[in-house]
């Protein structure tokens, strides 16, 4: 018997709908680019519309802080396609 306390279930339910929420934007993506949208529009979008939804429920002070830690993950090549470890 699985013996799950009420934080662990939490992250677990977080981490599901988090998978989920990927798979949705993941066939918006392919839908959008199978319907000629460029990428770069795509992300840009993509990147609007969560700022958008952030600031309405977070403020914009908290958003900014979650936009200098994304930074910093660019910085240190987070996101890159090819990850180069030095």
């Amino acid at each position: 018997m699985i013996d799950l306390h009420g934080s662990d279930l939490d992250d677990m339910i977080v981490a599901e709908k988090k998978q989920v929420a990927s798979e949705y934007h993941n066939e918006a993506w392919a839908d959008g680019i199978s319907d000629g949208i460029e990428a770069e529009i795509l992300a840009e979008t993509a990147m609007a519309t969560a700022v958008t939804e952030l600031v309405r429920h977070h403020g914009e002070a908290e958003v900014l802080e979650l936009l200098d830690a994304l930074r910093r993950r660019v910085e240190y090549g987070e996101f890159r396609a090819v990850r180069s470890f030095q």
